[in-house]
């Protein structure tokens, strides 16, 4: 169905002349009556009884008008869903317990007049997000950017966005649960479980060479039954540990008595990065840029640090 014939019928309704309808459309009148003649056609009824007044509905036009009207608005729906500016800012985040969930969070409170729609991509990993945000399925992605920079696609944008400080998580029986802060190469010989790392993807990178830069053994093996079920595992555990972020939220009863341990000396830092499409219009992403940018200047994590070489530089490109 034509949706500006349903426009010109709903028009000339409200009107009750064609010649009005055809000025208001700055189309001729003639116009006007072929595209009433084509949504009868289409329709299959007679919308318009024709008078020397102008037009009036007949019974048939009178039913149609309503779900003319709904059809124009859905089409307005439709387009505002996918318009810059006019739908909500689509971020994609690997996890929705990690800091750059807890940042668009901070974000959402800063600025609680822009729509934002976090998602989790299904195929969550660099390559498939950085194809999402060159089609404009989302708007921007969070990511280690384990790429060189000559290697990214043609359009696509990178900053560093948030410099993630690591701790250890361990329970009350763990030998090194006493330590207020600890040297990342005191880990070494204490297994380190990271369940659920993905061969392949940037995090799993990461911690590859994160252990292989302070001698640690970090592994994923076992089957991933949820965090719930990793943190009650750690509470009673005499040997067992796991890496999250400074800002991670995790919760966990007080019964576990678990301990979030910084690493300092040097301070590892998984680097998030924002991608973008340089094009990309949407004013919330003008915002989002913004405030990560403040965010970042406000809070300078504990040197000496350590990052990996593939590292995005840091240029503080969120504003560029």
């Amino acid at each position: 169905m034509d949706l500006d014939g349903v426009r010109t019928f709903v028009l000339a309704a409200e009107l009750g002349q064609f010649q009005e309808a055809a000025d208001e459309l700055a189309v001729t009148q003639q116009a006007v009556s072929k595209r009433v003649a084509a949504l009868e056609q289409a329709v299959g009824a007679v919308l318009f009884a024709r008078t020397t007044r102008g037009v009036r509905l007949t019974l048939d036009g009178q039913t149609f008008l309503p779900h003319a009207r709904e059809l124009l608005r859905a089409a307005e729906r439709a387009r505002n869903a996918v318009r810059p500016g006019s739908r909500a800012l689509r971020v994609d985040v690997t996890h929705r317990r990690i800091a750059p969930a807890v940042a668009l969070h901070d974000f959402h409170v800063a600025h609680p007049d822009q729509d934002l729609d976090v998602v989790t991509l299904a195929e969550n990993n660099l390559t498939a997000a950085l194809a999402a945000v060159r089609t404009g399925a989302v708007d921007a992605s969070f990511r280690a950017v384990t790429l060189p920079a000559d290697t990214l696609p043609a359009g696509i944008s990178t900053a560093r966005a948030i410099d993630h400080e690591l701790e250890v998580l361990l329970g009350p029986r763990h030998p090194l649960a006493r330590e207020q802060h600890l040297e990342p190469a005191r880990l070494a010989g204490h297994r380190i479980w990271i369940p659920g790392i993905v061969p392949g993807t940037e995090w799993a990178t990461f911690y590859h060479d994160f252990a292989d830069a302070f001698g640690l053994s970090i592994d994923g093996i076992g089957p991933h039954f949820g965090d719930e079920a990793l943190l009650d595992q750690l509470s009673t555990s005499a040997d067992l540990a796991t890496i999250v972020g400074r800002r991670d939220r995790y919760l966990w009863p007080a019964r576990y008595d678990l301990r979030r341990i910084p690493l300092r000396n040097p301070t590892p830092i998984y680097p998030h990065s924002l991608i973008w499409a340089t094009a990309n219009p949407h004013p919330g992403l003008a915002a989002l840029r913004a405030y990560l940018s403040a965010a970042r200047h406000a809070r300078t994590p504990a040197a000496p640090l350590w990052t990996p070489a593939w590292t995005t530089p840091d240029h503080g490109g969120l504003q560029s």
